[in-house]
């Protein structure tokens, strides 16, 4: 697979695209007023603590409190330092070392909450979910810090190294680096070695852990100055972020249309893998360079519920507050005379809309639970299939992600991990029209919502005739299709009945006024 990354900036707002074999699979957006949270470190205070949900709210200076779990809470620094000794080899590997909520529960005995917490303490904690809808941001006490070769976990004393790395030599090479590094700067905190680090020179590795202890340094100092709540460390710029954890040799190009994030991107590859410094482009053409590689038109198409596959079927995708519903239809693809029964365009149709489905599942972010209808299929076999395949597509996502059939009824059941909000949600809003219900009442509702209403007001008239201001296109109703309304509303206060048309009114907004 080769891949590309597309980087366009006006200073405003950074937009990344990456391309997979030149289709778009993932874009991403910040923007400098509304940069994310997620990776940033906050010196909080404790505002709630909620023993019946093991959990308390801690307030970070934002709109809205964070929310932490019992399991994502830290007691004491030597509980934790307890779990994570022991044999190296149990904790190699990079998630595993920086130890999951999950593996916590399961070593130890879980505190209480209360036990842990009081209202009004102060603590230390790291976002790692973003704040969604009326949600606050899900946070973590073990604060975790990824570099390009290593992650930092300055509340754990341990040094571990990932699986991947099976040379006993090259691991012992790099422990013995950061140890030694440890040794000489008296830097207590934890060190995970990255799969990245392997073969890289001591200089490399030295460079992120002097980079570590810098940052730790400053958290510690603004720790100590800084009355909580505040942000004591901020996470990298998106284009950071995405080159320290995605650049690899198979990025053929990473091409920048903004001379200073030009210069910066090319200095921090330079830095960090120098032989793909040549691959970093400036983009100077007067076309815009998302219309340019197609991404713009992707990021349109992402934006609407329907998708159009190649062979004539399609995919319509619904979000909800709940889950996200994705339905495939066959459209106007039959299949050929010659390619026997209707199973097998069911199947080749079901089979093209699962890359479709994954690829759009990545290019929006959506998360959550994910139900997939696909087109019933008779034979056992092929459903199996599709299912397979699903698995075997998301495997290019780099969200975890998990999929499952539901007996006898076509569906596949995907859950992905949600940590910010999809693009269409960062890129659009609620309709001011229709408050993002997507419809509206039907003119015919509203004249019957006027007469109804007519009808409860008619004795307080006091034989004045009556005035109805409302949209045009009611208005326009009442005088056409429903004009026998307008005849009962006449009726039923014995007056005539004056209607002004107000292109200012919400269609289905009215006033009822007698004069």
């Amino acid at each position: 697979m080769t891949k590309e990354m597309i980087i366009s900036s006006n200073g405003h707002e950074t937009m990344v695209a990456i391309l997979e074999d030149d289709l778009v699979a993932e874009v991403f957006v910040e923007r400098e007023r509304q940069r994310g949270v997620v990776g940033n470190v906050y010196k909080g205070r404790v505002s709630k603590v909620l023993p019946g949900m093991q959990s308390s709210f801690i307030d970070l200076g934002l709109e809205r409190d964070g929310f932490l779990y019992v399991a994502e809470v830290i007691d004491t620094l030597e509980e934790f330092e307890k779990l994570e000794s022991g044999d190296d080899d149990e904790k190699d590997g990079e998630a595993k070392a920086a130890g999951s909520s999950r593996n916590r529960d399961e070593i130890r005995p879980q505190a209480k909450i209360e036990d842990l917490l009081k209202e009004g303490q102060e603590i230390l904690v790291q976002v790692v979910k973003e704040p969604l809808g009326t949600k606050g941001a899900r946070l973590t006490s073990h604060v975790t810090m990824p570099g390009r070769f290593l992650v930092f976990m300055p509340a754990v004393d341990h040094v571990g190294v990932s699986r991947k790395i099976e040379s006993r030599d090259e691991r012992a090479r790099l422990r013995g680096i950061v140890r030694e590094f440890r040794d000489a700067h008296g830097f207590t905190g934890g060190v995970i070695i990255r799969t990245a680090a392997a073969g890289r020179p001591k200089e490399d590795i030295l460079s992120d852990l002097d980079a570590f202890h810098a940052i730790w340094t400053d958290i510690r100092r603004r720790m100590e100055s800084s009355r909580a709540p505040t942000v004591v460390y901020r996470e990298q710029s998106l284009v950071g972020k995405l080159l320290r954890d995605l650049l690899t040799d198979e990025f053929q190009a990473i091409r920048i249309d903004h001379p200073q994030e030009y210069q910066r991107v090319f200095d921090l590859v330079q830095r960090i893998l120098p032989t793909l410094a040549p691959r970093v482009k400036l983009y100077s053409k007067p076309f815009p360079i998302f219309d340019e590689y197609g991404v713009q038109a992707e990021i349109d198409k992402a934006l609407k519920s329907k998708v159009w596959l190649k062979s004539g079927g399609s995919i319509v995708i619904n979000q909800t507050e709940a889950l996200v519903a994705i339905d495939v239809n066959t459209g106007r693809y039959v299949g050929k005379k010659s390619a026997g029964r209707l199973e097998d365009t069911i199947v080749k149709t079901n089979l093209e809309a699962v890359k479709e489905i994954v690829r759009q599942v990545r290019l929006r972010d959506l998360g959550g639970i994910i139900v997939l209808d696909f087109i019933d299929m008779e034979d056992k076999k092929n459903r199996q299939k599709v299912l397979q395949t699903v698995e075997q597509e998301l495997k290019k996502d780099r969200s975890p992600s998990k999929a499952l059939a539901v007996a006898d009824f076509g569906l596949v059941i995907i859950t992905r991990k949600r940590v910010k909000q999809s693009l269409e949600r960062v890129l659009t809003e609620p309709c001011p029209y229709c408050s993002g219900t997507g419809t509206i009442k039907s003119s015919s509702t509203i004249c019957y919502e006027i007469l109804s209403e007519v009808k409860k007001i008619g004795l307080d008239l006091n034989g004045h005739r009556l005035l109805l201001r409302v949209n045009p296109d009611i208005a326009r109703a009442l005088e056409e299709e429903e004009s026998e309304v307008l005849t009962d509303l006449r009726q039923s206060i014995g007056k005539d009945v004056t209607i002004k048309a107000d292109i200012q009114l919400h269609h289905e907004q009215f006033d009822v006024m007698a004069v």
